[in-house]
């Protein structure tokens, strides 16, 4: 069967890095977290002292980062590495997301990380989350999903998320955090925080992952069939 690149785009906290994770594992295919790549920068940058308004401090630290995913046996996890280093735990630390949409905004950042996400996705059967994957990474991605829910609704589940991580943070600075996330990611002038026209919009605000997950297996179903019944047509 020929195998797709599945475009997963959204704001924060809507569910997708769960929901893809699901779909790839269920399909087979490789799961990219694209804005944990971003967060690994961001840690880098932070405990380099990396200054974002000098070009070539940020050129020099790029051509050092080395990101990469394995799958954690013990924790039965898939985790980012950077530099050798797993830093999974670290970069979803309410810190790293206070900083990282600065970082991601920076041009050189979104280039450099978009290159070796096109290089991860070439060979297809992947599943990509993160925020242009639809628009700047794969635009021709079969299967386009992009991800919303209410901000509360958002909030809440970040809370959980950190709580589960033994991180007691209030629900109001995580929704300044969230609303100040959505407002630089949608505004950046490198690849923004948009819908692809072709992209179906799941709203998440009132559903459970199973029904998150569902959703997005019967794209990819009909999109393969339709496929398949057209090859054989011509």
């Amino acid at each position: 069967m020929k195998k797709i690149v599945i475009a997963i785009d959204g704001y924060s906290s809507c569910g997708k890095s769960t929901t893809a994770k699901l779909v790839a594992a269920e399909l087979g295919y490789a799961y990219i977290d694209t804005g944990a790549m971003y967060r690994a920068v961001t840690l880098y940058f932070l405990q380099h002292h990396i200054s974002l308004t000098n070009p070539k401090e940020i050129q020099k630290a790029l051509s050092n980062i080395d990101i990469t995913f394995w799958y954690n046996a013990k924790a039965k996890r898939n985790e980012v590495v950077l530099n050798d280093l797993s830093v999974e735990d670290e970069i979803r630390k309410m810190y790293i997301s206070n900083q990282v949409s600065e970082v991601s905004v920076i041009a050189e950042v979104r280039r450099a990380l978009v290159a070796q996400q096109q290089k991860m996705g070439k060979k297809r059967g992947v599943v990509m989350d993160g925020r242009d994957i639809g628009t700047a990474v794969f635009p021709d991605s079969e299967v386009k999903i992009f991800m919303t829910a209410d901000v509360l609704t958002r909030a809440k589940r970040r809370q959980q998320e950190l709580l589960e991580k033994k991180q007691l943070v209030n629900l109001d600075e995580i929704i300044t955090n969230l609303e100040k996330r959505d407002l630089i990611d949608s505004t950046r002038a490198e690849s923004p925080l948009r819908r692809a026209e072709d992209a179906y919009l799941l709203d998440t605000s009132h559903m459970v992952i199973e029904e998150q997950v569902d959703f997005v297996l019967h794209k990819v179903g009909s999109k393969i069939l339709n496929e398949a019944y057209s090859e054989q047509q011509s």
